[in-house]
């Protein structure tokens, strides 16, 4: 079996291993390895100091040997040695060393407690030739041995100072298990202690991460991660994830793209990211808890997002939030468009029921014999037709703008409120997108105050009105709006447009972003939006850039 595949089976066996399993082996093998690394240190100590002690103790015996006046007078005679055989073996039973050996000048050995080796040469540490002793480690006769190497020094007067031979006396080294054993009396308990509180504390350790991972295997937790990755990152609505204190924990590619939001920017709170007004109330909750609960409208930098947050709680205890994003602003253009749609349906059914009344109200004339005040009836429609008209011609020479004016009329005119156009006003022709954007935020504020007129209180002979006031310059035009209605409330008069605020009083379907979009135009191009309250109610002004044909400029605006 190659190591590729013996690395692979290992792999997967500990890959078969519960999380615990897993734990309790790797704190298994870590304290398998302090065991060693305390049981190679206990060595490293105990050899340490056997050699301290064991060489002084050598060194010094051998040093009181060379200087005994036998062994010298032994070395300097001829024969047989008996006397210094006895002196050796009798120093190593009472020092209890290893080994005793004495060797003359030319290093042969002459006395030995191992008899075999005399006649051999002595092996000699460096600088025992010259005079020095000598002591270390040293491998011979197949032992080995700490010894101390002496030179013996002639005393009498004919061999003062010479060098007669040497001595060595040499300790056995013990072997790895009498140095464990002799390192200390409890090092086996202490290891045995140290191995049960290992396997105890690793036992607990795998049990409290068990409770961490809910109880999950590495595995399941590597595909929740993998899921969570290509759930995230696969679909197309944004996603940010907050904790308790407000800061960003998790955020897709398109929660970054619809928030524009930096790469770096998970870990850093909404203050940090410069999240702040309407977006920042979503994110964190801090809605009037009596509003619609549906998804919060939000206009981010252009965009029209619908957001979706939900609190995160686990055992009772607050996690953050997850808030889903979408982007609505395609939509919302397709809704606007559709609202022009149904208001121009709305608009022909309303001029259709004038029509309707008049015909029935001609059809009675006729019926009882009334000729001639049919035909005074019709000639004072078409005067009050023709007036509207001249009125509307003269004053808005924009055809579109003229003609969506016309019909909010009849509208305004059905629902009981009057619809009259300012003395000031004055428009020229305007280029087809002007124009339809001039009507987007016409149309928006007269709806708007046509809703707000429309049931309120009046005294009597009053009837509710809105006025429509149009003003052009050679670079800009500005619309004006006043309604009979209650007003805005003071505290709502800022956020009437960031949080898109409606004054209908309905709540059907996405309404409420009708003024944040008309500000969304305004600011496109260049201008801007407000609202201010009046003695007789509210009054929306807006203005914004066009660039109208040259020589197009309304009869009595100004040049």
């Amino acid at each position: 079996m190659s190591v590729v595949e013996i690395e692979s089976t290992v792999v997967a066996t500990f890959r078969r291993h519960t999380l615990a399993g897993q734990m309790l082996v790797l704190q298994l093998a870590i304290v398998v390895v302090v065991l060693f690394a305390v049981a190679a240190v206990s060595l490293a100590q105990s050899e340490a100091t056997f050699n301290r002690v064991e060489g002084r103790r050598v060194a010094a015996l051998a040093e009181q040997l060379a200087a005994n006046p036998l062994v010298r007078s032994q070395l300097t005679q001829p024969g047989p040695r008996e006397a210094l055989d006895a002196l050796v073996e009798s120093t190593r039973v009472q020092s209890g060393v290893t080994s005793v050996t004495v060797a003359v000048t030319d290093g042969r050995i002459v006395s030995s407690t191992n008899p075999t080796v005399v006649g051999d040469r002595i092996p000699l540490g460096a600088g025992v030739a010259t005079g020095r002793g000598w002591s270390g480690s040293l491998t011979w006769d197949d032992s080995h041995e700490l010894v101390a190497q002496v030179p013996v020094l002639g005393a009498l007067e004919e061999n003062l100072g010479q060098n007669l031979g040497t001595v060595m006396i040499g300790e056995a080294s013990p072997t790895v298990w009498q140095r464990l054993s002799g390192a200390s009396s409890y090092l086996l308990a202490y290891l045995g202690i140290a191995s049960g509180l290992g396997l105890a504390g690793s036992w607990m350790l795998s049990r409290h991460v068990k409770r961490q991972t809910l109880g999950l295997e590495p595995r399941e937790i590597a595909g929740l991660a993998e899921h969570r990755e290509a759930m995230l990152y696969g679909i197309a609505e944004g996603v940010i994830a907050l904790d308790p204190g407000s800061r960003l924990t998790l955020v897709n590619d398109m929660g970054r793209r619809l928030l524009d939001l930096p790469e770096d920017c998970v870990g850093k709170s909404l203050s940090d990211l410069g999240i702040e007004g309407r977006l920042r109330d979503v994110l964190v909750g801090a809605r009037d808890k009596s509003a619609d609960p549906r998804d919060a409208v939000v206009i981010r930098h252009g965009r029209v997002l619908v957001m979706n947050r939900m609190t995160v709680t686990k055992d009772g205890r607050l996690l953050g939030s997850v808030t889903t994003l979408r982007d609505r602003t395609e939509l919302a253009r397709l809704e606007r468009e559709i609202g022009s749609f149904r208001s121009s349906s709305e608009l022909l059914r309303a001029q259709a029921h004038e029509f309707a009344n008049q015909l029935h109200t001609i059809s009675g004339l006729i019926q009882i014999g009334e000729q001639d005040e049919v035909v005074r009836y019709i000639r004072a429609l078409n005067q009050h037709r023709q007036s509207l008209d001249m009125t509307l011609t003269r004053r808005v020479r924009d055809t579109a703008v003229a003609a969506l004016l016309m019909a909010k009329t009849s509208l305004a005119a059905e629902r009981k409120v009057t619809l009259r156009i300012s003395d000031d006003t004055a428009l020229g022709r305007l280029a087809p997108e002007d124009a339809a954007d001039v009507a987007t935020v016409v149309g928006n504020l007269v709806d708007n105050a046509v809703d707000a007129a429309t049931g309120g209180e009046y005294a009597d002979g009053e009837a509710a009105w809105v006025e429509v006031e149009l003003r052009q310059d050679a670079a800009s035009v500005e619309i004006v709006v006043r309604d009979s209605g209650p007003g805005i409330a003071p505290e709502l008069a800022h956020e009437v447009f960031v949080h898109g605020f409606t004054t209908k009083a309905a709540e059907e379907g996405e309404r409420g972003i009708g003024l944040a979009l008309t500000r969304l135009v305004c600011k496109r191009r260049g201008g801007e939006i407000a609202v201010a309250n009046t003695p007789d109610g509210a009054m929306f002004t807006a203005r914004m850039s066009v660039s109208h044909p040259a020589g197009a400029v309304a009869e009595g605006a100004p040049r």
